[in-house]
């Protein structure tokens, strides 16, 4: 069975997926057994997520490249890890213990705050995971339709090889951690990493749609995906629902708010927020209509990176975002508040510091962003 990306559903970072996937096609070294290459232009590599590790900064995008900053992004350095193949997302819960996620089925562990990494997860593994699971449900209701369904898509992931990414990850703690990506990719871990489940037999998702984001409250764990795919668990995970989506288009971006409301964000910049756990949803107004690939909280604000590298700010009570004028040169993907009260971003020109004066100055004011 044949699969493709629907890549007008995709944000422009993940388009990248097309070209890694050409390039194993072809021949090319695989990329779960070549580490990652030392250069001195990483800091201008293609990077798709960073995040704060204590007061450090760590950075991950193409080609295996982990960036640390110990100055509030002035400077960078690189580090090396065991896989070459693109990173996509990247948590700490602390200054110690972070975890990477990437392409191939990559989820990377670090317990010393990014200096070394090691490999926790990759696609080989988690199509066996996945098969190994489906086959049991099977053999336990010979008869349900849906769950031969299931093992034969589990089949066809072993088939396919190590070549679906994960994208996206939430760690609630150094022992819990969800992880998601293409054609309905879901693994948690209970003991930091050590072991792996599937969760993809958890989840109502017949067609296979990509997952793009999760975000966990006190009381529940969400999912945001392809086609208007939004999914709860009050339970930890052993059991999703679908939830009513308020739109159709593909959601690429989850955030809760201090008091636990949650907001989905996706394709054509269309946010909402829900304060009953995702039984109804009010729309928030967007006065740029250009699909949001990333969000990140800097002190009691958010903000949003669309897939144009556009900013935009919103706090708690709003329901209106407020667009920031964005520094010139290549588009950002995510951003990240550093301890020193800055903004850094990273995207497809790599890495900036922006000077926001206005950031957190009244919310209906704008700030103008200035790449250091």
């Amino acid at each position: 069975m044949a699969r493709r990306f629907i890549y007008k559903s995709l944000p422009l970072a993940l388009l990248m997926l097309a070209a890694q996937l050409s390039t194993q096609a072809a021949g090319f070294p695989d990329v779960l057994a070549q580490p990652s290459v030392i250069s001195s232009q990483a800091s201008h590599a293609v990077l798709l997520g960073v995040n704060r590790a204590g007061t450090r900064l760590v950075a991950v995008g193409e080609r295996g490249v982990v960036l640390l900053s110990d100055d509030n992004g002035v400077s960078w350095r690189q580090v090396q890890v065991p896989v070459s193949s693109t990173l996509t997302a990247v948590q700490f819960i602390d200054a110690k213990q972070g975890w990477i996620t990437g392409h191939s089925g990559v989820v990377l562990h670090s317990a010393d705050g990014g200096e070394s990494w090691s490999l926790q997860l990759d696609g080989r593994r988690v199509a066996a995971l996945e098969l190994n699971d489906a086959q049991a449900a099977a053999k336990a209701s010979a008869d349900d339709p849906a769950l031969q369904h299931r093992l034969d898509s589990a089949q066809h992931l072993v088939t396919d090889g190590p070549d679906k990414p994960f994208l996206a990850l939430n760690f609630s703690d150094a022992r819990n951690g969800t992880v998601v990506g293409a054609y309905g990719l879901a693994m948690h871990t209970a003991d930091g990493g050590q072991s792996w489940q599937s969760w993809m037999g958890h989840i109502p998702n017949d067609k296979g749609l990509h997952l793009y984001a999760v975000t966990q409250s006190s009381n529940a764990l969400y999912l945001a995906g392809e086609q208007g795919l939004l999914l709860r668990s009050q339970d930890g995970g052993a059991h999703f629902e679908r939830l009513d989506s308020p739109y159709e288009g593909s959601y690429f971006t989850l955030a809760l708010q201090a008091d636990d409301a949650l907001l989905v964000g996706g394709l054509r910049g269309k946010l909402f927020r829900s304060h009953d756990q995702g039984a109804t949803f009010e729309a928030l107004a967007n006065p740029m209509p250009v699909s949001l690939g990333s969000v990140a909280r800097v002190g009691n604000r958010f903000i949003w990176v669309n897939q144009a590298g556009g900013l935009l700010q919103d706090i708690d009570s709003d329901t209106l975002l407020h667009p920031l004028t964005a520094p010139a040169g290549a588009p950002l993907t995510a951003v990240v508040g550093a301890a020193d009260g800055s903004l850094v971003g990273v995207g497809f020109g790599g890495v900036s510091r922006l000077s926001m004066p206005s950031l957190f100055s009244s919310p209906s004011s704008s700030a103008n962003a200035v790449a250091e």
